[in-house]
């Protein structure tokens, strides 16, 4: 899919979300101040940290669409997590939020007035975070977008949010308020465990973390796989953003032409570059076996701690 189109999808799944969470707020935040619902409006509460992540997401994450530029040589890759690790923090704080409200609804003990307007405030919002969360993730599994993904996340607890705050409400049916809060709790923790995870993920990405060992082989295979190639050394391969980096020397016949050794880089980067997720490759030829010049220099084998050389050596 050209890339207008999917820039044109990203956007679309971003306005959804932040549609769909300020609709939520309103209805929740009107039956609760209106019935004196304190789970209602914890909930409403939970969807404007929700809201400006959604906002964030609109504004910035659509720059990994972006071309390369003097500024950005290498391009975007790296915004996009930048604003899911965004949407990450603010889901663990609102769940320590939201566990700390709920410890002390216990503490403190909160009633409020039962009104099936209540209940039907939380249908409407489990219904609208459902139907965006579905739209999210029907656009994201084409473009496998890491902020669309953490907003699918959020999507998500907040569906788990709502069902405790509906716990919440049938317990004040039932006259049972401390359901409420003993149900926010647990969501809570997991609403906390799961922003976690997503920071943890996109910290990964901005800082460079080295590739599964499952797409490091992948790459080598490839590289060997050319008939020219007779070796491959001090291969890394990292994340830059969502996409990888390819770093790799490739020992060929050492009596080729200038012509015919570009000839050979230039098909080896192209055919690294049609891997996914690798964004950029770049390849170093080296005659093979005369060794390399910094190992000479080093006499210790430092060199190569990257190595992935062909058993064939």
């Amino acid at each position: 899919m050209a890339a207008p189109e999917d820039r044109r999808r990203f956007a679309l799944a971003s306005w959804a979300n932040v549609v769909g969470n300020a609709a939520k707020i309103v209805v929740e935040g009107a039956a609760g101040v209106a019935f004196g619902s304190v789970a209602l409006l914890a909930d409403a509460a939970h969807s404007i940290g929700d809201l400006v992540a959604s906002v964030v997401v609109l504004v910035w994450g659509d720059t990994r669409f972006d071309d390369p530029d003097s500024s950005h040589p290498h391009g975007h890759a790296r915004i996009e997590p930048l604003t899911a690790l965004f949407v990450g923090a603010v889901i663990a704080v609102l769940g320590l939020s939201l566990l700390y409200e709920s410890a002390r609804g216990i503490v403190r003990g909160e009633e409020g007035t039962f009104s099936y307007v209540l209940l039907g405030a939380l249908a409407f919002a489990m219904a609208d975070m459902y139907l965006v969360y579905r739209y999210t993730e029907r656009v994201n599994a084409d473009l496998d977008s890491t902020a669309l993904a953490a907003l699918a996340t959020d999507c998500l607890n907040d569906l788990y949010t709502s069902f405790a705050a509906l716990v919440g409400i049938v317990g004040l049916m039932l006259g049972y308020p401390l359901l409420d809060p003993i149900a926010g709790g647990l969501v809570s923790l997991l609403v906390v465990y799961q922003g976690v995870s997503i920071g943890r993920e996109n910290v990964s990405y901005l800082v460079g973390t080295a590739a599964p060992e499952d797409h490091r082989e992948r790459v080598r295979a490839t590289l060997l796989a050319h008939p020219a190639v007779e070796g491959v050394h001090d291969l890394i391969v990292y994340y830059d953003g969502t996409v990888l980096e390819v770093e790799a020397h490739v020992e060929v016949d050492g009596d080729l032409t200038l012509r015919e050794a570009h000839e050979i880089e230039t098909e080896l980067v192209r055919g690294t570059r049609a891997l996914e997720p690798v964004g950029d490759a770049h390849v170093h030829l080296d005659p093979s076996g005369i060794g390399e010049w910094k190992d000479a220099a080093d006499g210790d084998g430092e060199s190569d701690r990257f190595a992935a050389r062909d058993p064939r050596e």
